[in-house]
């Protein structure tokens, strides 16, 4: 229990009000004793002051405690409930991002055309369907069956020739590169190291690094693709000479094609096996090619591509000999 204080003042009344105010409290929580009464004396001669010993009641220290206790549990909750609050928002925030981010990558992709690498492949493909179609109308000698076993493979090479860039273009293209793709990323909000180099084949290579590759390289490559589409517009803007450019993650792109050609051979041994044609998924051309390519020495199994863009898909069947 704490100890008696003394207080002194004109009155007892005035003594008590100092000791409540001075232990924050209301007069009912307070324990007194009168000291002196004191007096006012004859015309202000003799006169004295009253004093008084106060303390807080004892059963008052302990409301007072809970009362601290109490209001420190409401704090804490308080903290707590707005500290999840936070965290919540955060993390709304975060996910409408990732969504913000998304959809600007769908929208790249929506806007991104075949590269020019792969107008061989359609090219070929049409010529195939035209020679087809004179094979119904009777003016094809060849037999067209046997054409259909034949493996449609493109080399993945650029349309256009590629000559030697020079040294004083090579430092202006890579600077033109990493400035449009470092407006691209800050517009996603996505923080990446660029390195743009050009290798003996004078091809501009662009790596790409950060905590978020998995969504610039997309559903199997499609943001990537887009990225390196928009970088060669960029890079190409005012050349006289078509130059390639290679946007990788990581090492993604030599990783799908061995991912392809697994794929490819596990395909053609189910074909084997069950001796029914097989569908794959959707792809681009140079994905196609990958498959083409894996299997055109195959004994066994042919490929080809039906549908239309971006549609495409690669069928593999079994040869007729077989």
């Amino acid at each position: 229990m704490a100890d008696y204080r003394e207080f002194s003042a004109k009155t007892v009344d005035d003594c008590i009000t100092d000791a409540c105010m001075t232990f924050s409290v209301t007069s009912d929580r307070l324990d007194y004793e009168v000291v002196e009464e004191g007096s006012s004396g004859f015309i202000g001669i003799g006169a004295k002051n009253a004093v008084i010993k106060a303390r807080v009641k004892e059963e008052s220290f302990t409301e007072i405690e809970e009362k601290r206790a109490e209001e420190t549990a409401v704090e804490k909750a308080a903290a707590k409930e707005e500290k999840e609050k936070k965290e919540a928002e955060k993390a709304a925030a975060k996910e409408a991002e990732k969504k913000a981010n998304e959809e600007r990558v769908n929208k790249l992709r929506e806007m991104n055309v075949l590269e020019e690498h792969d107008e061989e492949e359609i090219r070929a493909n049409k010529k195939r369907d035209r020679e087809e179609r004179d094979a119904k109308r009777g003016r094809g000698r060849r037999d067209f069956s046997k054409k259909k076993e034949e493996e449609v493979v493109v080399e993945s090479k650029p349309s256009k020739p590629v000559k030697p860039v020079s040294e004083e273009d090579q430092v202006r293209l890579i600077a033109e590169a990493e400035k449009f793709l470092t407006d691209l990323f800050a517009a996603m909000k996505i923080e990446t190291k660029i390195t743009c180099t050009f290798d003996s084949e004078y091809t501009l290579n662009v790596e790409l690094e950060g905590e978020e590759m998995g969504l610039l390289i997309g559903k199997r490559g499609q943001t990537l693709d887009s990225v390196q589409y928009l970088t060669s517009l960029v890079v190409n803007k005012g050349m006289e000479d078509y130059v390639r450019v290679k946007v990788d993650i990581e090492d993604y792109r030599k990783r799908r094609k061995d991912t392809l050609e697994k794929l490819a051979k596990n395909i053609a041994f189910k074909v084997k096996r069950n001796r029914r044609p097989v569908t794959l998924e959707p792809m681009n051309p140079y994905e196609r090619r990958i498959i083409h390519s894996a299997l055109q020495n195959d004994r066994y199994v042919t490929t080809h591509s039906e549908g239309e863009e971006p549609y495409r898909k690669v069928v593999v069947t079994l040869k007729n000999n077989y």
